[in-house]
């Protein structure tokens, strides 16, 4: 193996790992990987031997993918087959999958933290087991601090999306480009 096969096979198994940390499939950062190393788009059949899985994972996880925007389907004239190509712009990608995946997840969790949280802070604090609640109240609370810390961020992140594309977007309008004397919007 020379030292870019190796490269892409590691590329491959690290996008793997990290997919799979965020709770898809190892198969579908596999599919990513490959995809986000060729320079030309890929059919299914030639992913199967650079991703190691079978068609129908690459079918299923190739679908997932192109839900979540990280790859896209292209065609080539007079061929029936379809060619996939990853989408290179990190910030759109982990928007999505932010909104799509971690945004209820950290909601879930809060609102769980905050019911157990009201739930410990309203028994009577005469109890013998007071000592062992307040424990509970100041863990409870950190765990609270820290899900609406990573609410925050995860919000910012989504909204400097949103200021990127919007300030593209203030940019284009005005711009205004000149044609044998005339002037024209783009």
């Amino acid at each position: 193996m020379n030292e870019l096969q190796e490269a892409r096979a590691r590329t491959i198994g690290d996008l793997s790992r990290i997919s799979e940390f965020w709770g898809y499939s190892r198969a579908m950062g596999g599919l990513y990987g490959a995809l986000y190393l060729s320079p030309a788009p890929v059919s299914l059949d030639e992913l199967v031997p650079m991703v190691g899985v079978t068609k129908g994972s690459i079918s299923t996880n190739i679908r997932a993918l192109e839900q979540l925007g990280m790859v896209h389907r292209r065609l080539r004239a007079g061929d029936r087959k379809d060619y996939y190509e990853a989408d290179t712009d990190f910030w759109k990608i982990a928007k999505t999958v932010l909104e799509r995946r971690q945004k209820p997840e950290f909601a879930k969790a809060l609102h769980g933290v905050s019911e157990t949280l009201r739930q410990v802070r309203s028994r009577r604090r005469a109890q013998p087991d007071a000592e062992l609640a307040r424990f509970y109240e100041q863990r409870l609370e950190a765990m609270e601090r820290f899900f609406r810390t990573l609410d925050g961020i995860v919000a910012a992140v989504l909204q400097m999306e949103k200021l990127r594309e919007d300030g593209l977007k203030a940019l284009l309008p005005g711009r205004t480009k000149r044609k044998k004397g005339r002037v024209e919007k783009p």
